[in-house]
């Protein structure tokens, strides 16, 4: 059984121009053959802010670029037929497809309301800054462009159980309405924290529930998707998604690919949502990237021997998805922790060439980000996501035994054949280290795959060898009879 390895399909700074869901269309053949496994889409449904809109600004779930609404028909990646075009053709090259799903709020209300609420502090939500008053709310969608078309549900003050701003007063600030109530099943940062942004949707009101089980079941049926990433669940009811997961699981035939987006670096945190939410999902490994961040950002003082110390790939890895990147940690976004460039091969060798845990690989990574002006990992990147593609990976040995050089050995299958694959890292200078990869590999000849080293290393009679790096560097060794497909199959 093949690798996993998912591709982050966008990053926030595209183009505005609608041609997203037409431009992947075309990349599908080489996206398969790099070796991806699976795609994760940004949402489809159209956001407040229209054709610029990334798409977590959530107006209408039921418009996917089919009708004119926010000055726009087409979403900011493209049509409705686009998108289900794009998901067409990545099954037909056997590329599964992930669905962005956002249920936290609605943002971009249609008509305002007068509702009684209480005024709450940004840094604790449980404590009231104000006694009972009258605001004015933008909680009414109505959807005057898709005109009932496929649901004719209107969503109200009913369905939210608060807001961030007054209409009248035109006060930004966090009201909770009144006889609804923040969730108590939430993380509990700033007291509670239920409440994000936007209209907040509240799952305690059977109605709000119903319209959400309507639209994926749609929704599900529409796309054929094959899995979900679920924007902000530390944000939602911790026990909501098991029915609606349940539900989708029935409508595809089979347990459904679900990685939920828990931020918080506190392994503690993330264990306690898989065991409240029933296991019924994974979750992206936060923990993991913030080891990584502080191993290319802290000037070579990072213990490698603690890079997967309190993660969850460590921890619980059947529920582990591993990244480097997101849109979220892009330069310039609230949640900005972008990896130095210099350990980005280093890091990608952590969660690609291991067999803990599922790796998403983030498309600025992959394609650079052009008005970052960012360049994509290059070469290495791709030769390891093919190299993944390509093996299995069985036995395992660790030498995280040195503050700054770590590496490890593994016996992996390539083309039905077993033979071996040693990683060697560095966040500081470089240096070599004594590994094993086993009696069977004795004699045979290793070479970097990524092209770092120019060296020919060959075992002893006990399959070890001394393998080096350079500084600041990764590399990967691999026997030499097995370098023909790692030929480049990526180009610009």
């Amino acid at each position: 059984m093949r690798m996993r390895t998912i591709l982050q399909a966008f990053e926030w700074y595209l183009d505005q121009n609608g041609k997203h869901w037409s431009n992947l269309t075309d990349l599908v053949p080489r996206l398969k053959e790099l070796g991806l496994s699976g795609l994760w889409l940004p949402p489809a449904f159209k956001g407040a802010s229209g054709i610029s809109d990334v798409g977590y600004g959530v107006y209408d779930f039921y418009d996917l670029g089919e009708f004119d609404q926010k000055g726009t028909v087409p979403t900011k990646y493209g049509s409705k037929d686009e998108y289900l075009k794009l998901i067409k053709v990545l099954h037909n090259y056997g590329v599964e497809v992930y669905a962005d799903i956002v249920f936290d709020h609605m943002m971009g209300a249609d008509e305002s309301e007068v509702v009684k609420a209480v005024q709450y502090s940004f840094s604790n939500r449980l404590q009231p800054k104000s006694d009972i008053e009258e605001v004015e709310v933008w909680t009414k969608f109505t959807f005057p462009g898709r005109s009932g078309k496929y649901n004719d549900y209107i969503w109200t003050s009913k369905n939210f159980s608060g807001v961030d701003y007054d209409q009248r007063s035109h006060e930004h600030a966090i009201f909770e309405f009144q006889g609804q109530n923040w969730s108590p099943e939430v993380d509990d940062e700033n007291g509670n924290f239920d409440y994000l942004m936007g209209a907040n949707l509240d799952m305690e009101v059977p109605e709000t529930v119903k319209q959400l089980e309507k639209w994926g079941s749609w929704f599900t049926e529409l796309t054929q998707i094959d899995g979900f990433r679920l924007d902000a669940v530390k944000h939602i009811d911790f026990h909501y998604f098991k029915d609606w997961l349940k539900s989708r699981d029935q409508q595809i035939g089979r347990k459904a690919f679900v990685v939920g987006e828990y931020w918080a670096n506190d392994l503690g945190r993330l264990i306690n949502y898989l065991d409240e939410s029933g296991n019924v999902l994974d979750l992206f490994d936060v923990p993991l990237h913030f080891n990584l961040y502080q191993a290319s950002s802290s000037n070579g003082l990072f213990d490698m021997r603690g890079i997967f110390a309190n993660t969850l790939v460590a921890t619980r890895p059947d529920y582990a998805v591993t990244f480097v990147d997101n849109h979220d940690t892009q330069e310039g976004q609230a949640l900005q922790s972008w990896i130095e460039g210099w350990f980005k091969e280093q890091a990608y060798s952590l969660i690609l060439l291991r067999r803990s845990g599922i790796p998403v690989v983030f498309w600025g990574d992959l394609f650079g980000v052009p008005t970052r002006d960012t360049k994509g990992v290059g070469s290495g990147l791709e030769m390891m996501i093919c190299l993944r593609s390509k093996m299995e990976i069985f036995e395992c040995s660790d030498y995280f035994d040195h503050p700054d050089i770590v590496g490890w050995t593994s016996i992996v299958k390539i083309d039905d054949h077993s033979t071996g694959l040693a990683v060697i890292l560095t966040n500081a200078t470089g240096g070599s280290k004594w590994m094993t990869i086993g009696a069977i590999e004795a004699g045979k000849v290793y070479i970097d795959l990524l092209g770092h080293r120019t060296d020919k290393i060959k075992l002893n009679e006990e399959g070890r060898a001394e393998f080096p790096v350079n500084d600041g560097s990764v590399s990967v060794w691999i026997c030499e009879e097995y370098i023909d497909f790692t030929s480049k199959v990526f180009h610009e």
